[in-house]
């Protein structure tokens, strides 16, 4: 019974010894793990009021277009797109391409490479060269079109019926 309490007092002693030790460590450690949590509310924060300004200019764009106000719309969306917002770019540059507000064949392709180096699934990708592939063909330039369908043919791609189908028609 005596060895037991001893021992238990001695396990306490051990570890009241170790923190005395190493109490700096455990103070920066947990200095550390603060501003970490701190830093990472902050970016939290940050990205919340970028994703409200970028969707507010969504909703102006599209007030815009409604009102016929084609020049101020497409302004709105070329600057979602250069922000590299994965959801509301996407969005943007087909409202670009269906209402024809931009007629720059290049500014639209640009665009279409600044959206396929965002960070999407796979899936997302073959839509988007999906899309590109049907924006080439719709200005003519079959060839290009056709490359991008085939590639997405020769992978596989969820989209590969749809592909086969347009290359056959064309």
């Amino acid at each position: 019974m005596e060895q037991n309490i001893e021992n238990k007092l001695d396990f306490k002693t051990k570890i009241i010894n170790f923190y005395h030790n190493n109490k700096i460590k455990f103070l920066c450690l947990l200095f550390i793990l603060i501003i970490i949590t701190i830093l990472k509310i902050f970016v939290d924060i940050k990205t919340k009021k970028e994703n409200t300004n970028i969707s507010e200019k969504y909703i102006k764009a599209g007030v815009y277009l409604t009102s016929n106000d084609k020049k101020n719309a497409a302004k709105l969306y070329e600057e979602i797109i250069l922000s590299k917002n994965k959801f509301y770019s996407l969005l943007s540059i087909n409202a670009l391409i269906e209402k024809n507000l931009i007629d720059e064949n290049e500014k639209i392709l640009n665009y279409f490479d600044i959206i396929e180096n965002l960070n999407y699934t796979e899936e997302k990708l073959d839509l988007i060269s999906f899309k590109k592939a049907l924006f080439l063909i719709k200005k003519s330039k079959d060839k290009e079109g056709k490359k991008i369908l085939k590639n997405l043919i020769e992978k596989e791609s969820k989209y590969k019926f749809l592909a086969e189908e347009i290359i056959i028609n064309k």
